[in-house]
């Protein structure tokens, strides 16, 4: 067996052809639900995090509040999200309605399903050994601190 002493390729595109086959293999299953593998992990925030100020879940999800604000408008269209006044006239809060709950759970069936099936695909142990990777990784390259990846 050739035993590589470098990386061969391009990290970047490697990791983003992973990301393509993932996503298309979770929305294949997230989507009989209705929803978008997105809009699922949303929906999962907001559940997880009880009603939370949007500044708090765009922090939460690594994302802008423009691009927060953008995803969770076909969430409220559909009548799943509320948003509400919060502790004082200038904050709102974001929670699940009743029908937001019963849609994370019909997608949370897809998602489980997509899950067991990633986990057969691949075994349970790469699984395991692919999120310690990702986690470790993330800790080098100081996910918080994207300045340090410009230098």
């Amino acid at each position: 067996m050739d035993i590589q002493t470098k990386p061969r390729g391009c990290t970047s595109f490697k990791v983003r052809q992973l990301m393509r086959r993932l996503s298309a293999h979770y929305d294949a299953e997230v989507s009989k639900s209705g929803l978008k593998t997105t809009q699922y992990s949303l929906l999962s925030q907001v559940k997880r995090l009880g009603p939370v100020r949007p500044v708090d879940l765009a922090g939460e999800l690594k994302m802008t509040a423009s691009t927060l604000s953008r995803n969770l408008q076909p969430l409220i269209a559909a009548g799943w999200i509320v948003q509400s006044a919060g502790a004082d006239a200038r904050s709102l809060l974001v929670a699940l309605t009743p029908e937001g709950e019963a849609k994370w759970r019909e997608a949370q069936h897809h998602w489980k399903t997509a899950q067991q099936k990633l986990n057969a695909l691949l075994g349970v142990e790469r699984v395991l050994a692919l999120h310690q990777l990702i986690d470790e990784s993330l800790e080098l390259l100081g996910a918080d601190d994207a300045a340090d990846l410009q230098d």
